[in-house]
């Protein structure tokens, strides 16, 4: 299980083949939002469970599933 406390801000979240996926903007409980003003996102918030999280490092969050993968999956936020 990956220590939820180092994911933070601003942190690019990248899928298991490199790709990006977003940037953090935060964490509510077992759920990361990532950032709405992000090209990738399509400019809206979306959230995706920290159970994807393989491992976080100074600059990355990085998923155990790929890009496409975790694009497929993840949920947008409701207004």
């Amino acid at each position: 299980m990956v220590d939820v406390s180092l994911i933070k801000e601003h942190l690019e979240v990248v899928g298991s083949d490199g790709g990006h996926v977003g940037r953090v903007d935060h964490v509510l409980g077992d759920q990361i939002e990532l950032a709405k003003l992000d090209l990738a996102g399509g400019f809206k918030h979306h959230l995706i469970p920290v159970s994807w999280v393989a491992r976080v490092d100074d600059k990355h969050v990085h998923l155990n599933l790929t890009q496409e993968d975790a694009k497929a999956r993840w949920s947008e936020k409701p207004h």
